[in-house]
C-alpha cells in the first residue's frame, strides 16, 4: 500500500469515528500518517483537555484505526 493510500483510508475511518466525538462537542483532525505507521492526531473541542482524552484516544481512535487499516501501528496525540 502505498504512503497516499494508507492515509486516505485512515482518513476515511476518522470520518467514520468523527460522530461519536462531536456527539461531546469534540473532534480529530489528522495531522501526518509515517512510513512506520505511526498516525498523528489532534484532539480538537471538548476533546482537548477533557481528562478522559487519553483513554478515547486508545480505546476508541487508536483500536478502530488498528481493526480497520492493519498497517497502523499507533496512534499519537499531537499539539
Amino acid at each position: 500500500m502505498t504512503q497516499e493510500e494508507l492515509q486516505k483510508q485512515v482518513e476515511q475511518v476518522l470520518e467514520e469515528i468523527r460522530p461519536y466525538l462531536e456527539a461531546h462537542g469534540g473532534d480529530v483532525e489528522l495531522v501526518a500518517v509515517t512510513g512506520e505507521g505511526q498516525v498523528q492526531v489532534r484532539l480538537q473541542g471538548a476533546c482537548s483537555g477533557c481528562p478522559m482524552s487519553e483513554m478515547t484516544l486508545r480505546l476508541g481512535i487508536e483500536q478502530v484505526l488498528k481493526e480497520a487499516v492493519p498497517e497502523v501501528k499507533e496512534v499519537v496525540q499531537v499539539a
